[in-house]
């Protein structure tokens, strides 16, 4: 039976030839560095990392900052007006 176009099936276990075997691998990079080594791996991974960010502008970062801070003082006078509310409430109910 022929497979359809674009068929993702694979070839079943017994129809692959052995030298496709995976054989389990030993190590790896990491393997045979030492502490120091994966430290130095590590850190340069990092600054690669740290390349690809995107930073903010400096006005993106002044209007993001605004923004927090707005939100902040919005969410400070919610709370402190429910807890008020609440403190009022338990002063009439328990006198």
């Amino acid at each position: 039976m022929t497979d359809a176009v674009g068929s993702i099936d694979k070839p079943d276990a017994d129809d692959a030839p052995e030298s496709q075997e995976k054989k389990p691998r030993k190590g790896g990079k990491r393997g045979k560095k030492g502490p120091m080594g994966r430290l130095a791996l590590f850190y340069r991974q990092v600054v690669a990392e740290l390349r690809k960010v995107v930073w903010p502008t400096r006005n993106q970062l002044s209007t993001y900052t605004t923004v927090v801070i707005v939100f902040v003082v919005i969410m400070i006078g919610l709370v402190t007006v429910i807890d008020y509310g609440f403190n009022e409430a338990v002063k009439s109910v328990f006198g």
